[in-house]
């Protein structure tokens, strides 16, 4: 039988390796994707591939150009022959003071983090409905739904837009794959990397577990959701924020 195959986009560091690592768990081949450090990307192919029965193809993509997205596709087709499963994690953030902001920074936020999760869900889902089965799971951010942060608003704003652009999929797609959206809170990436302590501190507080979450946290949650545990949760958006309050 062949091996499921999961595309997990960003996944060189963070909460894309973590799921990268996840599958390789489950016993998925998996596509590493990068557009930075490529050193990273084969880093983490080689750790799984040692540690674990499985392939792991990488490819380097911008994931907000469409023709490199549909190279992608196409290169991991003639690979392994298919795709089961896509996470959309691939995103950026440019904070700075809202009125301060470029629109060339606005733009390459709404670019990578929207645009490119529609552009990679429309060639993946192409793909999807020929095989007539598949999972996407896309990653949002609670700052989509009630965590703002002026300095952040083209972050902000580009995370509600992948919320809105799951129900869509979930329409188009339906009744062949599973659309749904986890939206994490605070957790340890390098994304957060520059936060003080006193504002790490003052946030934890707001945070019912008391501490930010590990990429693994995440990782857990989309892995359920790509398993067949989860073959009747669809067009779902769920929190994966420790329990945030204020």
């Amino acid at each position: 039988m062949n091996k499921t195959v999961a595309l997990v986009t960003g996944s060189n560091r963070g909460i894309g390796a973590a799921c990268i690592k996840e599958f390789a768990k489950a016993g998925a081949n998996v596509v590493i994707n990068y557009c930075h450090h490529e050193e990273e990307a084969l880093e983490l192919k080689r750790e799984i591939e040692e540690e674990y029965n499985v392939e792991a193809l990488v490819i380097k993509c911008d994931i907000s150009n469409e023709e490199e997205v549909e190279n992608m596709v196409n290169t991991i087709i003639d690979y392994f022959g298919g795709i089961d499963i896509l996470v959309n994690n691939a995103g950026v953030s440019r904070d700075s003071l809202l009125l301060d902001k470029t629109v060339k920074e606005f733009k390459r936020v709404l670019d990578v983090n929207l645009l490119g999760t529609y552009l990679v869900s429309k060639y993946v889902g192409k793909i999807m409905l020929q095989q007539k089965k598949g999972k996407i799971i896309n990653i949002s951010s609670t700052n989509a739904i009630d965590t703002y942060y002026p300095e952040s608003c083209d972050y902000d704003a580009s995370k509600a837009g992948v919320i809105s652009l799951t129900h869509n999929l979930a329409l188009e797609f339906a009744p062949f794959i599973n659309v749904n959206c986890v939206c994490p809170g605070w957790t340890k990436t390098s994304m957060n990397k520059d936060l003080s302590i006193d504002q790490i501190t003052e946030e934890k507080r707001k945070i019912l577990l008391n501490r930010f979450a590990e990429p693994e946290d995440i990782a857990n949650v989309v892995l359920f959701l790509s398993s067949s545990k989860a073959n009747y949760i669809n067009d779902s958006i769920i929190r994966v924020d420790g329990g945030k309050y204020n």
